[in-house]
């Protein structure tokens, strides 16, 4: 097993410019460290789709872990069909739905409410003032609570088009679906959201379910603890 350089990942521009396949050929060829470049690269992502899911921080980072530790052990099986970024997200997602499924939650689509339904009726408050609405940070939790309460199969389509930017493509070979579907789920979970409420909430989409840098370093060090690979020193 190829020992861990000197230097954090981060820190190193000719690391940042590799392609997502040079890593993936390097990490097959031995040198396993190197797999923390992507993780790295796709914390933030995988969280807010594992989050998105499940709506639970804790589990949502245990679903980081096993795709990670997945996509690892699995790396060989990896045929460059569709981006690695994908192939990596879907088994977070996969992963992620069959915790659901577990729990026993009720995974199809709820129909759309009737006219006379209001269904943000559970998430409407006074229009905030002038000043609420400069708090970006409330704006930011009115929009993920609105977001939470989408239901599974619009919110994860939203997830993962709205906040995270993927492709529809993308978006459909995460979850198995068709492209049309993707569009009708995404024109669903809009309606639901009302465009009132994200012109209220005043921040985009993407600042959702941040994922920070401390948290970032747990999961990094989890997964290489589970996979018995020693992380690269960092500098200070």
């Amino acid at each position: 097993m190829t020992r861990p350089v000197a230097g954090a990942v981060e820190e190193r521009p000719e690391w940042k410019a590799l392609s997502d396949e040079e890593v993936v050929r390097r990490v097959r060829e031995g040198d396993t460290p190197l797999f923390e470049v992507l993780m790295r690269r796709y914390n933030q992502r995988l969280y807010r789709v594992a989050r998105g899911i499940l709506r639970d921080d804790g589990e949502a980072e245990d679903v980081m872990q096993h795709a990670y530790v997945e996509g690892y052990l699995h790396i060989g099986q990896f045929e460059g069909r569709a981006a690695f970024s994908t192939w990596l997200t879907k088994i977070a997602v996969y992963e992620a739905l069959a915790r659901l499924r577990r729990r026993g939650k009720e995974l199809l689509v709820d129909p759309l409410p009737e006219a006379d339904e209001d269904p943000m009726s559970t998430l409407r408050s006074p229009r905030p003032d002038p000043e609420q609405q400069a708090a970006q940070g409330e704006a930011r939790v009115l929009l993920e609570q609105a977001i939470d309460a989408l239901p599974t199969a619009y919110r994860s389509v939203f997830v993962l088009r709205e906040v995270e930017g993927m492709s529809t493509a993308e978006s459909a070979e995460c979850l198995d679906v068709s492209v049309e579907v993707i569009k009708t789920r995404l024109h669903r979970a809009r309606a639901l959201l009302r465009e009132d409420l994200l012109a209220r909430a005043g921040v985009a989409a993407s600042t959702a379910f941040s994922f920070h840098l401390s948290r970032c370093d747990r999961v990094v060090a989890a997964v290489f603890e589970r996979l018995g690979v020693a992380e690269r020193p960092k500098t200070h």
